[in-house]
């Protein structure tokens, strides 16, 4: 039986141009080679699986090939390049940091730097995992790093840059490996599953590419997996069940479901879900990043940014047709929002189910999911910031229960529009007159762009034209209204003591017969009493019995006083109270003691 030998390492690249997805690194190793610009140390730093110490190997390979080629690329048939192949090559050393992290091994291999090569040009030494050196071996390797012979070259590969120390980062030329993009791990498993001779749909190709996350040896690793599974015949559906991935099927359903607001349907095939054993977070994921890709789909600039294939494109190019880029944009924050919720949430079944149903609610209306709706839905955060004054007509400002009778008015009752006959009398809601067009009760209209006082005044104004139709203006004096604001403090002593303190501090003062003033000290003890200065207002006005009553608050200018510190200014406080002590200090001729 033939020994088998997985993809990763029968497929692992043998020179530069075979390196998937580092071209901007092999191209400037390849330059440095042709122009003899070879430094003495490199670091190769990047995620697992994007081609570190393949690279490392390559480059050990190539810099003692005796017959480089044009592309310059190793030969394969010099002898330092046939010795490399079978793995007997003296002129390349390769070290596992993580194995061999002590004093010693470094010591070993500061010994063996000092032998020349006897082959080829190059003494190359590969140290894989170096961040896993101790302290003292990064130490005792920093002077060999430094100051190598001629014919040394260090190649040095980390997944974790940031645990090396900067003292060997210095001395050393840094190669950042980038994560490999989804599409050229696909190209790449297309191209061995040709020479495999195993017949393969790319979208499958494309699950096992999203599902390495950037690596090309866990690409291969799960694509070897999967043909185990499938045989010679890879299918998208075979990818799915063996890798447990959520599909795109289910995503497209829930959607369709959730665009005819069928609730039922929706709850159900959440069900479904939950039985295959997916998480509610693993779903919720998904389904916004399914979100996310249909509002890419809403304009041909966007669609590139998309990481799925062309059948699976297409769907999502179909479905987008159907949705309107402000429901997108209001279900992909719910979904977010549910995502981030998700662990804190106690009933995390509900919680899905509820983040689905409510945005199912969001097109129940029919506003979002019509493009001849874009218009209004699209200037709603505009309207929001106007003013009930602005934003309504101004002979339909009415109350809550006004509008409910506007209502009712334009559903009239059989009674309403049956006419009286001319020998009966007419009832009295037809000889009561009809409501006119003019304008309803009055209701506050504040302008965003106004001062606080100047909200305040217009609010006392409008209040006070409103309870002044037919509300007595009994006069008082000012004794009255002490007696009245003991009575108000004593409200709340219990309630809010900061009101209680402000109003006790502060007497009320009477500018003229209607017009009462407070005084405060600052800004807090100000929108203290404005949060409470209707029921302060209520307040005076029912005790008094006069109810055209206005209440001001104001800042009272602080009066700085200085205070005495040293026994000279406190003695100079007391001269200034009785004079005689200046007299009796100079008479006895005493002195200050500080």
């Amino acid at each position: 039986m033939e020994n088998f030998i997985v993809s990763a390492r029968k497929y692992r690249p043998a020179t530069f141009d075979m390196v998937v997805g580092q071209a901007s690194i092999t191209n400037t190793l390849k330059n440095a080679i042709k122009n003899n610009h070879l430094a003495q140390a490199f670091l190769f730093c990047g995620p697992r699986g994007v081609g570190k110490t393949t690279c490392a190997r390559i480059m050990a390979k190539t810099i003692n090939c005796e017959n480089l080629t044009e592309n310059i690329e190793a030969c394969n048939q010099c002898k330092s390049c046939v010795s490399f192949n079978e793995s007997n090559s003296f002129n390349v050393h390769e070290l596992d940091a993580a194995s061999n992290n002590s004093v010693d091994d470094i010591r070993n291999l500061v010994d063996q730097v000092r032998i020349p090569p006897h082959i080829g040009k190059y003494k190359v030494y590969v140290i894989d995992e170096v961040h896993m050196l101790s302290q003292a071996a990064f130490n005792a390797f920093l002077k060999t790093l430094e100051e190598p012979p001629a014919y040394a070259k260090f190649i040095l590969a980390t997944t974790e840059k940031h645990k090396i120390i900067p003292t060997i980062l210095s001395r050393c030329q840094i190669f950042d490996f980038n994560r490999i993009t989804i599409d050229d791990i696909a190209r790449q498993l297309e191209f061995v599953a040709k020479s495999e001779k195993i017949e393969t749909e790319y979208d499958a190709l494309h699950i096992i590419a999203q599902k390495a996350d950037g690596a090309m040896r866990d690409a291969l690793s799960i694509f070897d997996q999967i043909v185990s599974f499938a045989g010679n015949h890879v299918t998208y559906k075979a990818v799915v069940e063996n890798l447990n991935v959520l599909d795109y099927d289910y995503f497209f359903a829930m959607t369709d479901h959730i665009l005819a607001a069928e609730t039922t349907d929706i709850l159900l095939l959440y069900n479904t879900i939950i039985d295959k054993g997916f998480e509610g977070a693993h779903f919720i994921g998904g389904f916004s990043s399914h979100l996310r890709n249909l509002l890419m789909c809403k304009d041909a600039k966007t669609v590139k940014l998309m990481d799925v294939g062309e059948n699976i494109r297409q769907k999502y190019l179909e479905q987008a047709g159907k949705c309107h880029p402000v429901f997108l944009l209001k279900a992909l924050e719910m979904s977010n929002k549910c995502d981030f919720s998700y662990r804190t949430s106690n009933n995390k079944r509900l919680h899905v189910e509820l983040t689905l149903l409510q945005i199912a609610a969001l097109l129940q209306s029919g506003q979002e999911s019509t493009p001849a709706a874009s218009a209004p839905a699209l200037k709603a955060p505009a309207q929001a910031l106007q003013t009930p004054a602005q934003s309504r007509p101004q002979s339909n400002v009415a109350s809550p229960s006004t509008s409910y009778q506007s209502e009712k008015k334009e559903q009239p009752s059989a009674t309403q529009t049956t006419q009286p006959s001319s020998g009966s009398a007419p009832s009295p809601a037809a000889s009561r007159p009809a409501p006119s067009a003019g304008p309803g009760p009055k209701s506050f209209s504040i302008k965003i762009n106004q001062s606080p006082q100047e909200d305040e005044k217009k609010k006392d104004q409008l209040t006070s034209n409103l309870e002044q139709e037919d509300k007595p203006e009994e006069s008082f004096s000012e004794n009255d209204l002490l007696d009245v604001w003991d009575k108000l403090k004593e409200n709340y002593k219990i309630s809010s003591v900061s009101i209680f303190t402000a109003l006790n501090t502060h007497p009320p003062v009477l500018i003229d017969d209607i017009t009462i003033e407070m005084g405060v000290d600052n800004l807090v003890q100000q929108d203290n009493i404005f949060e409470q200065k209707p029921q302060i207002l209520s307040f005076l006005r029912k005790n008094l019995n006069n109810y055209a009553i206005n209440f001001q608050v104001r800042i009272k200018e602080n009066r700085k006083v200085q205070k005495a510190y040293l026994p000279a200014e406190k003695f100079q406080k007391m001269v200034d109270k009785n004079p005689d002590l200046e007299r009796l200090k100079n008479d006895l001729d005493l002195d200050l003691i500080y």
